[in-house]
């Protein structure tokens, strides 16, 4: 709990001191970065990107309007390691967390390390970046989709590609 008040306490500080396109800056603010980086060129020019897990931790309505493909929904205050210890039993699985933005998915991440997890990487600048760079996210259905749940309207503007939706009920 006092982790995700101190994260809205940065994030209602930080509207005031960095430029919503800053990404970089936003980041640097939010993560100390003890989840190790994987940025979207990297994680897409993987040929064996059928063997990462990836990990979506923001709110179950967020990864209905859309995800990345194949991914699974873990949550970030729902989050229970039980969960990932079902679907990850081999704790050498490379593992993808993401979020928006890629600070929830750092909580996350720093979690499955303690709990043993050696290969677990946090999606630089998370499904927004991922958007951004023109890649496919995919809704509840496994269709593509150019929505992508943007969180709130302040957060939304650093989503630049896509179609922003900041309710679930108007998924496409």
């Amino acid at each position: 709990m006092k982790v995700f008040l101190f994260i809205l306490t940065v994030l209602a500080v930080s509207t005031f001191v960095f430029p919503q396109g800053k990404l970089d800056r936003v980041l640097k603010n939010l993560n100390s970065e003890s989840v190790p980086y994987i940025y979207v060129k990297d994680l897409t020019a993987k040929e064996d990107i059928v063997d990462i897990v990836l990990l979506d931790t923001r709110k179950k309505d967020e990864f209905e309007v859309s995800h990345l493909k194949n991914a699974v929904w873990v949550g970030y205050k729902s989050f229970e390691e039980e969960t990932v210890n079902a679907l990850v039993q081999d704790k050498d699985t490379p593992i993808i967390v993401y979020c928006s933005i890629g600070a929830r998915s750092e909580d996350i991440g720093e979690k499955l390390i303690k709990v043993g997890y050696t290969n677990v990487k946090n999606l630089y600048g998370g499904i927004f970046e991922w958007k951004n760079q023109g890649k496919e996210v995919y809704n509840n259905s496994a269709v593509e989709t150019d929505s992508v749940h943007a969180f709130n309207k302040h957060w939304g503007k650093l989503l630049n590609k896509g179609i922003k939706v900041y309710s679930k009920k108007r998924i496409e």
